[in-house]
Formats: structure tokens, sequence, C-alpha cells
């Protein structure tokens, strides 16, 4: 066996390892997956996981990846989360074969349901929601019998139809499977398979008022669409008992789950409840927020599809559940952001130079390398004049030792550009800095420097002349604990009160205003940014990304 087989067969997670047994032994000619999303809310990087993993496999292995939308629960669902989770899929860079619902199948399963009534295997219940609950018994005591379990099928049919012609207020009854109410698995004592609601349904309108509930609807509708590989997250390792017993009643093809752990990002929350507080209360401006950890809020925030990707692969899948630190998904980002982004210069806390020998009125366009990571090197033009800004942390007027940027007397080179030379540091009346009178090394230029003299910083500017103003947002966690959903008390008493920073007005060089829609660009020695959609010809916005290192870890060592 090769060394190139060897590692990949190692690399194999537990799920892959099972496909291709079940491949090499001809139980499959091909594999069929889905990703199944409920549409009551946005995706968030848990479903990326998710869903780099469903339609990963059917790149890997022959066979393809079906779209379902489980679309069992009309109060809570709308057409707004469909269409958000159909753009988010394919930015990710994933394509279905069938764009599905459950609610395709209301008629099929409705057939099934009266399949298991008339093998004695479903049962109308009119005990209250209260009542079964208790019936259920603990994990350490069998349940006991509902006193309409002995229903004769034909009443079991009679009712069950008159469920569904609507004759029935919601929660006066139910469907129930009949499996064992001693069973040591507590969802195999007679679960639940319909419900009454008389809801608007946001594709079926008021066809229904019956609605099957999720373990009803899955393994069926996993069957329908003959998936050979369900996965699922463990907290559903329980349902795979009922899952496997409806297929075997009702003699269906044989999908199976598989189950694998959830990776939850620490310094938030990814519970489609949590995350909708977060939104309808409006500690986030919408589920788009840059802070929040849904797919479309990191999207805007200006992660590219290839850095969550990567971040999803290297998290893996296995069988325990891990917090996973929020740095491994920046490292991504970054690691993508470096190759793919433009470079640009922009002054967030400007300070004056002016270039006392530079002549009055003088301009030129200078080259600077667009992305040194592109191969080949493109280059861009920047202007440059007499008067520029730069930061004003740049300048120190006393310096400790080995400060490499500008001060009284010493030289820094421009970005690009020329070596300056601080030579006058001018006040107001109170004593504050307003600007520094500078000299210009004419023979330095960069790229045709004669000049023999060398500088160790280097420093980034904008002609004030040519300079645009734009707005920056500055994101950071959204929470100031590891796992807010685990502390006592409210979770979102941990919100971090320092998530967003506003910088109004900064000074970057006119190349900007050519911005389009989520161009991402890394600000020279600021971080890596996008232009946001609150954007307008007259006020760029940008959102930062991320720092162009791990600041947040290196300030927690100090604390």
């Amino acid at each position: 066996m090769s060394e190139h087989k060897q590692e990949e067969e190692k690399s194999l997670n537990f799920i892959e390892e099972i496909i291709e047994a079940d491949l090499a032994a001809g139980k499959y000619q091909q594999i069929v997956t889905r990703f199944p999303p409920e549409p009551n809310g946005y995706l968030h990087i848990g479903h990326a996981s998710s869903i780099v993993l469903n339609f990963g496999l059917t790149q890997k292995y022959p066979g393809y990846t079906n779209l379902r939308f489980d679309d069992t629960n009309p109060v809570t669902e709308e057409t707004e989360y469909v269409d958000s989770i159909k753009d988010d899929i394919r930015w990710l860079g994933f394509t279905w074969k069938n764009e599905l619902f459950a609610s395709d199948y209301f008629g099929k399963l409705y057939e099934f349901a009266i399949i298991l009534i008339k093998k004695g295997l479903a049962y109308v219940d009119d005990s209250t929601s209260e009542e079964i609950a208790a019936m259920k018994g603990t994990p350490t005591h069998p349940g006991s019998n509902s006193p309409f379990r002995d229903r004769s099928a034909e009443e079991n049919l009679d009712l069950f139809r008159r469920m569904k012609e609507g004759e029935f207020p919601d929660g006066s009854r139910t469907l129930r499977a009949k499996v064992d109410m001693a069973s040591p698995n507590m969802i195999m004592r007679d679960p639940i398979l319909y419900r009454i609601k008389h809801a608007h349904h946001h594709r079926t309108g008021n066809e229904w008022c019956i609605y099957p509930m999720y373990d009803f609807a899955h393994g069926q509708s996993d069957s329908i669409e003959n998936i050979t590989h369900s996965l699922c997250t463990m907290e559903f390792v329980p349902h795979r008992e009922l899952y496997d017993w409806l297929i075997k009643q009702l003699e269906i093809f044989p999908s199976h789950q598989y189950e694998f752990a959830r990776r939850n990002l620490n310094y938030t929350v990814t519970s489609k409840r949590k995350l909708l507080q977060l939104v309808n209360e409006q500690h986030v401006v919408g589920w788009d927020d840059p802070r929040m950890p849904t797919i479309s809020g990191l999207r805007r925030r200006g992660y590219t599809p290839a850095s969550i990707r990567d971040f999803c692969e290297r998290i893996g899948i296995a069988k325990r559940e891990n917090l996973i630190d929020v740095s491994l998904l920046e490292f991504c980002v970054r690691e993508d952001l470096n190759k793919v982004a433009s470079r640009r210069m922009v002054v967030f806390d400007p300070l004056k130079i002016v270039l006392t020998n530079y002549p009055e009125g003088q301009e030129e366009m200078l080259k600077s390398e667009d992305n040194p990571e592109a191969d080949p090197v493109q280059y861009r033009e920047v202007p440059f004049s007499r008067e520029l800004y730069i930061e004003a942390d740049d300048f120190m007027e006393n310096p400790p030792k080995k400060f490499f940027r500008l001060a009284p007397g010493q030289m820094v080179r421009l970005k690009s550009a020329y070596i300056i030379r601080c030579d006058e540091v001018v006040k107001d009346a109170d004593g504050k800095i307003t600007a520094l009178h500078c000299t210009y090394i004419p023979e330095s230029k960069s790229g045709s420097d004669t000049s023999g003299i060398n500088v160790k910083g280097t420093l980034h500017w904008v002609s004030i002349k040519h300079a645009v103003s734009a707005e920056v947002r500055l994101y950071d966690r959204l929470f100031r604990v590891e796992d807010p959903s685990n502390e006592e008390g409210d979770f979102k008493d941990y919100i971090n009160p320092d998530s967003l920073h506003v910088i109004s007005r900064v000074y970057a060089e006119p190349a900007l205003l050519q911005s389009g829609s989520g161009d991402r660009y890394q600000f020279l020695r600021k971080g890596y940014f996008c232009l946001d959609k609150d954007s307008s010809a007259n006020n760029l916005v940008f959102n930062r990304t991320v720092t162009l290192k791990d600041a947040w870890a290196k300030e927690q060592k100090k604390n």
C-alpha cells in the first residue's frame, strides 16, 4: 500500500469509514445524504459543519445531497428563513440535487399513519399533554398505559380522519404509536406521531390542521428519498430506535441514522431560541449582525466561504462534544484573506505631516503592491503630495529605546514612497501636537532607492488632498465569557458591552472608492476589513473581519 493511501485512510472520520465499508460491500451503488434544516431561523456556524459534512461526503463519494426543509411546525416557520437558508448554502459553495420539504410528504405521511393504525400499532389518545407526560413514567420506573390504548382500529381510523377534517380543537387529541410503555428508552413509550394544530402553513396554507411530529416525519422522509446515510447530532441517539422501528413496521426503504457530536463555539451562543432573543430584544441589529454566529452574520463581517469550509474540516467529525476556540475560526479567515485580500492604506487617528522640501502643488502617483501574495503580483497607484496623514501613535516626542517609528530627528520609510526625517514638532497654544514638519529624501523612492539610507520602521499614510473618509466598525466577541449558556442567570447578562466600536471617520487612499459589495481588504497594519451593506456613495462603511494577529488571546493572558 502506498504511503499516500495509508495517510488517506488514517485521516478518514468514522462516517467516512462506514461509507467506504458500505460501498466496498456493495450495499449501495451510490450514497444519498440530506441537509434537513427547520426554517425557523437563520443558519449558524454549527449548521455550516453539518452542511460541509453532508455535501462534502457526496463530493468525495458517488452520490448526491438533498436539501429538505423540515417544515412540520407551521407556527414558527417562515418563507424568509427558507430563502436565507438557500442563499447560505449556495454562498458556502454547495449545490443540492433536489429541493424538498417535509410538507411535500404530508399526504404520504398520513397514509403511513393509516397503515400503523390498521396494523394496531397506533391509536388516537384523548389525554391532555400533562396526562400523557405523567403516563410516561420516569427513567427508573415504567410508564402506564393510556385508557385509550386499546381502542379498535375502526374507532382509531374514524377519529384520526375527523382530526384531519378539523372536527376537534388544538390539543384535544393526538395520534400515538403503540410500542412499549415499559421500554428503558422513554422515547419508545408510545410516542406522539401527530398533533392537532389549526395554524396557517407557509406552503400548504390551511389544507392541514394535523401535523406530524419530527420523529414521525424525519425517518419516513429519509426513506421516501432513499437517503442512505442520515446524519444527525448526538442528541438524536435515543431517537434512532424509534426511527428504525417505524421504518421496519412500515416496510419501507431502510434509511439508517448516524450521529456525530456538535461542535460549539466559545464566546457565543448557537441556540436558535437564544439568537432570536438577541434579535428581538435588539442586542444586535439583526440576524446578519456581524457579531452573530449566523452564516449571514459571518458573511457580512467579511468571512469567506473557503475559510468557513476550512474551519469545519479542521474541527472534524467525532462522537464527543467539544467547545471549539473561536481563535481557530479567526485563524482560518486570516489564512484565506492573506491570500485573497487587496491591500489598502487607511489612517484611523490622523496626525498631519508637512514635507517642507516637497514642492507645493506637486503630486505624483506611486505604485504599491495590491497583494504581495498574488502570483503575479499586481500593483495599484497611490497619490502622493506635500501634506500627508500618518497614525498619531506612529509618532513619539520622547520615544523609548527601540522605538523604530517617527520621532524628532528620526527617519522612517513611508510605505511604497520615500524615507522621511522629522525636523520639527508643531503645537497649539495648549501644547497639543498639531503637525510634524519633515524632510523627504528624494533619492529614497521605493523601487529605485539610491540613498544608501537604512531605516527600521515603515509607516502607512494617505495624501490629505486625495484622502476619502469612511466609517469603520471594529467588532469583538459578543460575550465576555467562554460558555454563556452554562453560566448562572440570564445568558444575556454576559454580553460584552465593548463588542462594537465605531470610528465615524477614518482617512483612506482613494482606491477604496472603487469598492463593491462584500469586497475584502487588508488595511495595512490594522486588520482585515470588508465593505458593509450600509455603505452609500457618500458614506463608505467597513467592517473589521479580524485583526492581523490574535490580540484577544494576548489580552486574556495579561488579565
